[in-house]
């Protein structure tokens, strides 16, 4: 039994080192964001205020890559629930449950709701300085 706990606490610790890496991303999202409009004027380019939208996509699909991630650890962590103390091999290869449904490919972690909830407000926010800014 012993070892069977020890690979579900080395497994958790990658899904909370995923967690962490996700919410980190968020936070440097929204203060890069926040940064270029602190930096911009009324006065500079209209092409100044597009470079918003870049930290934004970048950190977009970054996070839902940690988010794939996370959902694919969190499959191999039940799967080694499930087995007995002598199938244990310590194992942390979780590509095996890559694809096996839309939700562990990259694309359904991008539209997923924790990351539309919170990159296309951002996006939408900067798309609305862009407009008061220069009117």
């Amino acid at each position: 039994m012993d070892n069977k706990i020890k690979h579900l606490e080395m497994i958790q610790g990658v899904i909370n080192r995923m967690a962490k890496n996700s919410f980190m991303l968020k936070g440097w999202a929204v203060t890069l964001a926040a940064g270029i409009f602190a930096l911009a004027s009324k006065d500079t380019d209209k092409m100044y205020f597009l470079i918003s939208y870049v930290p934004v996509i970048v950190f977009w699909f970054l996070d839902s890559y940690y988010l794939l991630q996370e959902r694919l650890y969190r499959d191999l962590y039940n799967d080694v629930r499930k087995k007995s103390n002598s199938e244990i091999d310590f194992s942390l290869n979780a590509s095996g449950y890559a694809n096996k449904d839309y939700k562990r490919t990259l694309l359904g972690c991008v539209i997923s709701k924790t990351e539309l909830w919170f990159y296309l407000p951002l996006a939408l926010i900067c798309s609305c300085v862009i407009i008061i800014t220069h009117i």
